[in-house]
């Protein structure tokens, strides 16, 4: 009889935590996947709303500006508001964002409907990964689960472009905005039952601090964003840099002298926390990179249909999965550092393999190249998400959940716009070095293959840095082991 009762209440709790986990996997897997399922909708989107090439940039920039600008912010407020009840603030304005966006009639409807999600997004997705410290009990069914949902991060993306592939394809480019509605209020009915109530934090939101450091991150984007088109010394580019920086200056001053900080600064004075952040940035430089140019590659050159395209990919979610829970099982026996310099090296290699890719390549040039970057990031995100939020005090978790995801947002929109101006500009070389002789057709393709293969090898650069910096500050301590 005793013993009856003492299993059924572990089973329930057993049941319950399922449930949860499902319910954050569903909501991460649902933001992660607009940050590339509009990239295939694009042309469909500027024939009919009138979109001009410069115009039509907003309806990704508007969704990555927001979302990096403000990630900070939003996981500051699941600390001192709740976490499930800021969850669910996010979620409910990224669905209806999602429902306005899929019913806009012109470019300033569709533009605000995508900065709005970025706000939901922004709110949901720390507080998805604070949700999970706080739900899930610390070792075995804690890293299963920060598996699953680094598995949803890494995965959104790729399956994001499979999806819209097939939904522009059979439906039309407004299914990509709402097919976040039913996902959306699953979630939302879900809620309540399955996470658990968090207390409110009491203390001050730091507005100033906020405002300035959103504002800083989002000009240095918009520089960026901007310089590709406009040039690096374009006057509106030079602005926004200078205008960045001296407002993150002006933050740093701020939260050197407020009482309640957003970001105190001595949490960022661990030199392993600030370089598993670093790492983070530049694996997600390198895999929304890795998505960008592979896709212009696969539809331009390769010709493939957009389904297609987005088929290609899926041996990164695969791999990536299958990876990460193997990692979760094997982090209390071997710690963090193994698999954090492990895995930038593998995200390196493939990376520099798929940069020979060449308009005369098959599929199988770009399979194998692609099961490694997903083994080299299945790797890395795990421990990087343990690291992320196992050594910081728990009225914390958000500010340390929502600075790993600005890290990885960040480095996607600031390393994939280096990248782009690093791939027009091989290409103008391979122009002028070649010459204009023979069929203009064959040329541009050749320069754009050409600026194609540039990017990824600088791509691959950037991921073996994150290598470095993984062999030169991660180090195994016991606080982080005995909590893996």
């Amino acid at each position: 009889m005793s013993t009856t009762s003492a299993v059924q209440p572990h089973s329930q709790k057993h049941s319950t935590h399922r449930l949860a986990l499902v319910v954050i996997a569903a909501a991460q897997l649902m933001v992660m996947l607009d940050l590339t399922i509009v990239n295939i909708a694009l042309p469909s989107i500027q024939r009919e709303l009138g979109f001009s090439l410069t115009n039509l940039t907003w309806v990704i920039d508007a969704y990555v500006l927001v979302f990096g600008g403000i990630l900070l912010l939003g996981g500051r407020t699941g600390d001192l508001f709740g976490r499930r009840r800021m969850f669910a603030v996010g979620i409910a304005l990224f669905t209806l964002a999602s429902l306005a966006g899929g019913l806009a009639t012109d470019q300033a409807w569709l533009i605000t409907a995508r900065a709005v999600q970025g706000v939901g997004a922004a709110i949901a997705s720390p507080t998805a990964l604070s949700l999970i410290a706080v739900t899930f009990d610390e070792g075995t069914e804690r890293n299963r689960a920060m598996a699953v949902y680094a598995a949803m991060s890494a995965a959104g993306g790729a399956l994001g472009l499979l999806l819209g592939g097939i939904l522009v394809d059979v439906a039309s480019w407004r299914w990509v905005m709402f097919v976040n509605v039913p996902i959306g209020l699953a979630v939302l009915a879900a809620i309540r039952p399955t996470l658990p109530a968090t207390s409110s934090k009491r203390g001050n939101l730091d507005i100033p601090g906020a405002i300035t450091v959103s504002a800083g991150v989002a000009s240095i984007v918009y520089g960026f964003i901007h310089a590709p088109t406009a040039g690096w010394t374009n006057p509106t580019t030079l602005g926004a840099f200078g205008i960045g920086i001296v407002v993150l200056a002006g933050f740093a001053l701020l939260e050197h002298r407020t009482p309640e900080p957003l970001v105190p600064l001595t949490f960022l004075a661990n030199r392993s926390r600030a370089a598993t952040y670093a790492i983070m940035l530049l694996l997600g430089a390198a895999m929304l990179s890795l998505i960008y140019f592979l896709t212009q590659f696969l539809q331009n050159a390769l010709h493939y249909s957009p389904i297609v395209a987005g088929a290609a990919y899926l041996p990164i979610p695969f791999t990536v999965a299958l990876t990460g829970v193997a990692v979760s099982k094997q982090i209390r026996r071997f710690g963090t550092r193994p698999f954090l310099t492990l895995g930038p090296a593998c995200v390196a290699a493939g990376l520099f393999w798929v940069s020979f890719i060449t308009q005369h390549s098959s599929y199988l040039s770009v399979f194998g190249p692609l099961v490694i970057v997903g083994f080299g990031m299945g790797l890395s995100f795990v421990p990087l998400t343990l690291r992320a939020v196992s050594s910081v005090e728990p009225h914390q978790s958000g500010l340390a959940s929502a600075l790993l995801n600005t890290s990885q947002q960040i480095g996607g929109s600031l390393g994939l716009a280096a990248l782009v101006t690093v791939a027009a500009t091989a290409s103008r070389s391979y122009l002028t070095h070649i010459g204009h002789t023979g069929s203009q057709v064959a040329l541009q393709l050749s320069a754009a293959v050409h600026g194609d293969q540039s990017a990824l090898k600088a791509a691959a650069l950037g991921a073996a840095l994150a290598f470095v910096l993984a062999v030169t500050f991660i180090r195994s301590n016991p606080q982080s082991s005995s909590q893996a």
